[in-house]
């Protein structure tokens, strides 16, 4: 089970990337990768498809290992470690660093 979430603050630890920080785009659970707005761009060649249509060199957004990614918390505002606390039947995250309950 992965601790990060569509929608989630990441900071990069790891990379060409490192201290950026972006919203998580797409969660690719079978890999353990993440897709993050603005982070590991790469330039893909796209050949057009149908007539009319443009190819060309685009830039995008390619997947990301989650090990080289952490929460930002909501509350604190830093990189932190993602903890689980039974809130009566639900499970919720909690932020390590203070304890806040992270959506």
């Amino acid at each position: 089970m992965l601790k990060i979430k569509k929608g989630d603050t990441v900071k990069v630890l790891s990379g060409n990337d490192k201290g950026k920080t972006g919203e998580v785009l797409e969660v690719i659970p079978k890999t353990e990768k993440v897709i993050v707005k603005g982070i590991n761009i790469k330039k893909k060649h796209v050949k057009p498809r149908r007539q009319g249509e443009e190819g060309g060199i685009i830039p995008k957004e390619f997947p990301i290992h989650t090990s080289k990614l952490a929460v930002v918390c909501p509350k604190c505002g830093k990189a932190t470690r993602i903890g689980f606390e039974v809130d009566g039947e639900n499970k919720v995250r909690v932020c390590k660093k203070c304890g806040a309950k992270i959506k």
